[in-house]
């Protein structure tokens, strides 16, 4: 008996006719867990959380969620990039390759097809999805939650160095500026974020190249989001895949809310997936 089949039957679990599995992936500074049922070349789909840190996707919080990919055919890989065990204590200075290469490892395994990869990812799992598309073309679907449409600072207490690296350089990012200090004494995000904005040039330089992607991009933004203005920022990635005559299908949703509210409309998700991602019977 081979490796992988002795591990899906020690964690093998019984849910109404179907058996679901997972496995632990050996993955260097990311935490990786692969769900997954008993169907050959399942496609993957890859889950991001945000700036909450650990594994969000691997929680008991999200499991009924988790489940109902599997019992639609999809294998599910819940990463942590920072805030778990063997990763980066914050969000800072992530590497982008290091999240790419989980993917790939996850990819490889048995009954996995390899050539199909989703990732749907919220608030700065968002931002993450969005830009391991734009850099690894292989990337076949993206669903960004209440994301941003530029990097921004580490959550550091200094705010001087980027989120996100690639090949060993830190993203430009949008830095917090003297009149951002304020908002963020208060607590108050959006206000913080939105003066950020206000340095055109940082922004201009900051972008995440969604154009870039070859592949249906699906926004969800929040119209009362008290963490950053998201509705916003994914109205200016709309109009940049707009001007690049972008050749997939992109879609944004404003949902009536604060930041958590689209993560209570996952039928709008699936049903996207259902349409530019299937699972192939």
């Amino acid at each position: 008996m081979k490796t992988h089949q002795l591990l899906f039957l020690i964690f093998s679990i019984s849910f109404f006719s179907t058996s679901f599995g997972q496995i632990k992936l050996e993955t260097q500074n990311i935490d990786s867990r692969l769900y997954f049922s008993e169907g050959e070349n399942q496609p993957l789909v890859v889950g991001l959380g945000g700036a909450e840190g650990g594994n969000a996707w691997d929680s008991d919080h999200w499991k009924e969620t988790r489940d109902q990919f599997l019992e639609k055919g999809y294998a599910f890989l819940a990463l942590g990039y920072f805030g778990s065990p063997d990763t980066p204590a914050f969000l800072e200075k992530i590497a982008i390759e290091d999240v790419y290469h989980a993917i790939k490892v996850a990819s490889q395994q048995e009954n996995i097809d390899s050539t199909r990869i989703a990732i749907v990812g919220g608030s700065r799992g968002g931002d993450l999805a969005l830009l391991l598309g734009s850099y690894y073309p292989n990337i076949n679907c993206i669903v960004a939650l209440v994301p941003s449409h530029a990097a921004f600072p580490g959550h550091t207490m200094h705010f001087t160095t980027s989120a996100w690296t690639y090949n060993n350089n830190e993203l430009p990012f949008i830095p917090v500026n003297e009149e951002a200090i304020p908002f963020l004494m208060k607590r108050d995000l959006r206000g913080a974020f939105t003066t950020m904005l206000k340095d055109s040039v940082a922004e201009k330089n900051s972008l995440i190249k969604v154009e870039n992607i070859k592949a249906p991009i699906l926004f969800l933004s929040a119209t009362k989001d008290e963490f950053a203005p998201t509705t916003e920022m994914c109205e200016k990635m709309m109009q940049r895949l707009e001007e690049h005559n972008f050749p997939y299908v992109y879609e944004h949703q404003a949902i009536e809310g604060g930041h958590a509210e689209p993560l209570k409309h996952f039928d709008l998700v699936f049903s996207f997936l259902e349409k530019n991602y299937p699972v192939q019977k």
